[in-house]
């Protein structure tokens, strides 16, 4: 009796601990209806990665934005001095023993970055990355190699255009710069220091940036995506994988990216390329004066009525506003109706103003409110006068 006893107690106990292990972690299977079926269980590892050109969820990553950017962006080898017409010009042996017994000349390389923007072939990129050079070779992201030619370059943007004759070339998409915003999420997309295409990520830092005294016309991106040398002539692109800028320049100490990068506006970009395939230059206004910014102490030393402004401190003697009557110790506050506060306003406005056509200059001289008629002149080349 003893003996069946503790058999059955043993027995209650394996089952209430069974009880135990199957309410805790199978709890609905003692909640299951009379007859329902058991439920099927499931094995759940990983997410399933996103299809091809589908959009990542906010928080996760731009790799779709990257697919679609990447391949349009292309490195760009700008070599100058190279010695064409003999097949042996790059040995040094042959140069040893033609070239007056120097030893071999060796040609001066730079490398860049470029953006195909059209399947027809044309490419934006930096003119300091193609400057004086002699001979250009692109690479795509998927391996082919190309001989770019020049179709234009405006060293006051610092933009160029390049053609190659290539077939299937992927185009980008030109994003709307005015809808950019400081906060909104960039990449930027190049060759630095030679080691292969890269893509960084930062947002847009500032906008409108001018006065660093990096091109004539200035009215950057700034951005804290990783720009470094090598990236020139490359993308920026939004969330989308949509063109808007061209990285350019960096602030560095080192040589390296500080945080501080930055781009032409793609829509400046585009512009500038219109005018070059079309015209192979780029047409500006221009007055013949020479600008300052306008000072609170100038303002007070004078008693002026105006706060903002442009001081003339010099005219052009035969220029189109020294002939239609404008006078150093001027102040330009309007040009076309559209008020300018600095120099560099009053060199966009004055730029973007047809030459040969007629433009009303508001002006403050002394006391009085003065508009100025004049014949627009067309803008020189640089190195010479540039307002």
């Amino acid at each position: 009796m003893r003996r069946t006893w503790l058999i059955f107690s043993q027995a209650v106990t394996v089952a209430v601990a069974l009880l135990f292990v199957v309410s805790t972690l199978k709890p609905q299977w003692l909640q299951r209806a009379p007859g329902q079926a058991m439920p099927e269980v499931v094995a759940i590892s990983s997410a399933s990665p996103p299809a091809p050109g589908a959009s990542a969820p906010a928080g996760v990553g731009y790799s779709a934005a990257a697919r679609v950017a990447a391949p349009t962006v292309v490195s760009v080898v700008a070599r100058k001095g190279a010695v064409r017409g003999n097949p042996h010009a790059e040995d040094p042996w042959f140069r040893f023993f033609f070239r007056d017994g120097q030893g071999p000349s060796q040609p001066q390389k730079g490398l860049g970055s470029a953006v195909i923007v059209s399947s027809g072939g044309y490419l934006l990129t930096n003119n300091h990355v193609i400057e004086d050079a002699d001979d250009i070779e692109v690479q795509l992201a998927d391996g082919r190699q190309a001989q770019a030619r020049l179709v234009g370059s405006d060293p006051e943007t610092d933009v160029a255009v390049l053609k190659i004759d290539l077939p299937r070339l992927p185009a980008i998409t030109f994003g709307t710069t005015e809808a950019l915003q400081v906060g909104d999420v960039v990449l930027a997309i190049g060759n630095p220091f030679g080691v292969g295409q890269t893509v960084t990520s930062g947002i847009v830092s500032a906008l409108g940036r001018n006065q660093l005294g990096i091109n004539t016309f200035e009215n950057f991106i700034q951005t804290d995506a990783a720009i470094n040398p090598g990236n020139s002539g490359g993308a920026l692109v939004d969330a989308r994988g949509q063109l808007v800028g061209i990285n350019t320049a960096i602030f560095s100490r080192s040589g390296g990216s500080l945080g501080i990068g930055f781009a032409i506006p793609a829509d400046t970009a585009r512009q500038v390329m219109e005018s070059l395939i079309r015209d192979g230059q780029v047409t500006r206004g221009w007055i013949g004066v020479e600008p300052q910014n306008l000072t609170p102490e100038f303002v007070q030393s004078f008693n002026l009525p105006v706060r903002e402004g442009v001081l003339i401190s010099g005219v052009l003697q035969n220029g189109p506003a020294g002939r239609a009557g404008m006078k150093p110790g001027d102040v330009v506050t309007k040009v076309g109706g559209r008020p300018v506060a600095n120099t560099a306003q009053l060199l966009g406005a004055v730029a973007e103003l047809k030459p040969r056509s007629d433009a009303v200059i508001g002006v403050q001289r002394g006391n009085e409110a003065l508009d100025i008629k004049l014949t627009v002149g067309q803008r020189p080349k640089p190195g010479q006068r540039e307002q």
